[in-house]
């Protein structure tokens, strides 16, 4: 999907609201330019706070999959109280 846009003013372009739109892309999101041979490649990225970025580390999510598989499958047990949970603990 080709389209073309001008170099204006302060090195700015516009992305074309088509791609705008199936990127899912607003005014504001931060996206990553990249120079690969004489393209110019541009990828929206999102920005994570250093305290959460634990939970998308692909160990962490592989297993959060695996949980998703597990609870999807019924391979999880429920408790109705924490005297219930520690009774099932300790057996």
């Amino acid at each position: 999907m080709e389209k073309m846009t001008k170099i204006r003013d302060n090195s700015q372009i516009t992305i074309p609201k088509n791609i705008m739109d199936k990127l899912d892309l607003k005014k504001g999101d931060t996206i990553s330019i990249e120079l690969r041979d004489d393209e110019i490649i541009l990828k929206p990225v999102v920005i994570i706070d250093k305290s959460q970025a634990w939970f998308w580390r692909k160990d962490w999510q592989k297993e959060e999959k695996e949980a998703e598989e597990d609870i999807k499958a019924g391979r999880v047990k429920t408790f109705n109280n924490t005297d219930d949970l520690m009774k099932d603990l300790k057996e």
